[in-house]
């Protein structure tokens, strides 16, 4: 009996829809988070906290461009030079961008986190640890930056066990997260819902955190 003809398929696989998130190490972070920790600090003593996602911590003003000196300046000038390059016009071609920002900072001590939320009113987001807390030797302690999947989870309804077998396909329909380290900037859509699950350790956890709008 003759072998039956094996299916040839030329595949055109598209990734289409993706969610962007960028993972940056900034250069010199050490020089520049040893000048905004105490800068930060200071301002947490003397001024009381905002509420807005937070559970526990201290949260700034978004005025952290006023008050943060130079040091703030430069890990915001690096987050805006990364949100430029990955921001395209409709045709992918580069667009030079004049970004509105805004940004503060957050100290999370045991026990504190953010609740899920989203930054309505702008395109991307992002947050800069300054100090991770312990956290990224010590992965125990807690204190993730978690985002769940924005289809929501219909894509693990029907089939929890079973996942795409493509780039970012295991994430379909669950949380991803991305465990703090000092001098990482995380940048992300503004609409991507997103939490910081509770800090266990007992050192003090500082990030900033920002806006880029129109």
């Amino acid at each position: 009996m003759a072998e039956a003809p094996r299916h040839r398929l030329e595949v055109d696989l598209r990734p289409l829809f993706p969610t962007p998130v960028a993972v940056a190490r900034l250069h010199g972070w050490k020089e520049v988070n040893a000048v905004l920790k105490p800068v930060i600090l200071e301002h947490e003593r003397s001024h009381p906290s905002t509420q807005h996602s937070n559970l526990g911590g201290w949260q700034s003003t978004w005025d952290l461009l006023d008050w943060g000196g130079p040091a703030a300046g430069a890990v915001i000038e690096a987050a805006k030079a990364l949100a430029t390059k990955l921001t395209c016009d409709r045709e992918g071609k580069a667009v030079r961008m004049g970004w509105r920002v805004n940004a503060w900072a957050n100290v999370n001590r045991g026990g504190h986190g953010n609740e899920f939320h989203t930054h309505p009113g702008a395109y991307w987001s992002g947050t800069y640890y300054v100090d991770d807390g312990g956290i990224g030797a010590d992965p125990s302690l807690g204190g993730e930056f978690e985002i769940q999947d924005p289809r929501g989870v219909a894509p693990a309804m029907y089939a929890p066990r079973l996942a795409f077998a493509v780039p970012g396909g295991l994430a379909a329909g669950a949380s991803e997260l991305i465990r703090p380290q000092s001098g990482l900037i995380v940048l992300f859509p503004s609409w991507l819902s997103h939490a910081v699950r509770p800090y266990t350790g007992e050192r003090t956890r500082i990030s900033i955190a920002y806006n880029f709008s129109l």
